[in-house]
């Protein structure tokens, strides 16, 4: 008989291949059997990937980014922070010339080429020849930045691109952190966040509490998308997002958590649909051949829907109950915050948790909105001992599997 996880499995896989068909054969309201408008994923793939919203005005001139890549930011230095190159944006020629060595990956000039190319993932730069020489004038991020990463076929930090992975070896604070402005006790708290996560409240309360940069993929059905579920829909999140933290021109307004901005002129809110018609387009990774025990996994479905009591929460073909119901901090085991910090959802417009949807679990450790499990192993060893579950050494064994499969 056919396992519960190649049943899962195949099941994936069908559906996979069901939304391709579904793409190549719209039907005639330019939608396809999701739901979905090719059309418009078309669009938001672009916005996703180049767009701005505008924010050179922060990045360039107030941040200064752009002297500080030019000068002092080479293609070794970019990768240690978690910047991404995208081997498709390369020519041929410049792939060889990588490989001999007759580019060199010290020279700041090779950033400035590399953006000119528009290679780096999730960092838009304009160049123009000063003088002579290629020289990068205007600089900006886009939500490829922390939302997508590459395959690492070419190298570690450069290969094909993959949206809608969390950039975890990204260090988002120690970039900011390079630029001249910031004072020193902001610098220092930019700092202290270390790679893959980021604090996006920190530029309002002043408190000091990072989060796990979240994946973008799997949201397909998922209304309230953000760990504290503060929006109904990716939207909300991309504005929020889009306008106070990418600095984009746009408006944002909520009286729950008391922001308000504007910076006119409004960008963003035109290109939100197909922004979030793409993201909904893309679906969590499957596990990787062999990364799982089958007999195993079928073993830890049972103590998943079981003794774990993981499906009072994770329920329905997606896993999460976040569409009908929140949850309040004392119901989750991922607090106390490390390092004193104060409540994550003490920060938000709810106040509460959503129960984070499983899809592509195998891919975004560390776990937890506040990345406090390292593994899945954690994860499963923080649950038994926080919900008094007294699971054996082999249902948690068991139960890692399953997850792994997801």
């Amino acid at each position: 008989m056919m396992t519960v996880t190649r049943a899962r499995l195949l099941a994936r896989a069908l559906a996979g291949c069901a939304a391709i068909i579904a793409l190549a054969a719209c039907t005639d309201n330019g939608t396809n059997g999701s739901g979905l408008s090719p059309a418009l994923i078309a669009k938001g793939k672009d916005i996703f990937r180049f767009e701005t919203f505008g924010n050179e005005t922060f990045w360039t001139d107030t941040l200064r980014m752009h002297e500080v890549i030019e000068h002092a930011v080479d293609p070794t230095t970019a990768l240690a922070v978690g910047l991404k190159v995208d081997t498709d944006s390369l020519p041929p020629e410049v792939v060889a010339a990588i490989q001999s060595g007759a580019i060199s990956l010290t020279d700041p000039a090779t950033t400035v080429a590399l953006l000119k190319l528009n290679a780096v993932v999730g960092v838009k730069g304009t160049v123009q020849n000063v003088n002579g020489r290629d020289t990068l004038v205007r600089v900006g991020i886009t939500c490829a930045l922390c939302h997508s990463t590459v395959d690492n076929s070419f190298a570690h930090g450069i290969g094909k691109r993959l949206d809608g992975w969390p950039n975890r070896d990204l260090n988002v604070g120690a970039i900011i952190a390079l630029s001249p402005v910031p004072p020193s006790g902001a610098k220092a708290v930019y700092n202290s966040w270390g790679p893959g996560k980021y604090d996006p409240r920190f530029n309002f309360d002043g408190k000091n509490g990072p989060q796990v940069i979240p994946p973008a993929y799997g949201l397909l059905g998922i209304h309230r998308i953000t760990a504290t579920g503060d929006g109904n829909d990716v939207a909300y999140w991309n504005r929020y997002v889009g306008v106070t933290q990418m600095h984009g021109h746009g408006s944002f307004d909520e009286p729950r958590t008391g922001v308000h901005v504007s910076n006119p002129p409004d960008v963003i809110s035109p290109l939100l649909p197909a922004l979030q018609e793409y993201q909904l387009s893309l679906s969590a990774p499957a596990p990787p051949t062999g990364s799982f025990d089958d007999a195993a996994a079928t073993r830890g479905h049972e103590v998943f829907a079981g003794a774990g009591q993981c499906s009072t929460c994770h329920t329905g073909l997606l896993l999460t109950d976040a569409n009908t119901h929140l949850h309040s901090p004392d119901e989750v085991v991922s607090e106390p915050e490390p390092n004193g910090a104060p409540s994550y959802a003490s920060r938000s417009a709810t106040k509460m948790y959503r129960t984070a949807p499983l899809a592509g679990l195998w891919q975004h450790a560390p776990y937890f909105h506040n990345g406090t499990a390292a593994t899945l192993e954690a994860v499963v060893d923080t649950y038994d001992a926080k919900k008094g579950l007294h699971l054996t050494a082999q249902q948690k064994a068991d139960l890692v599997e399953y997850l792994k499969s997801l």
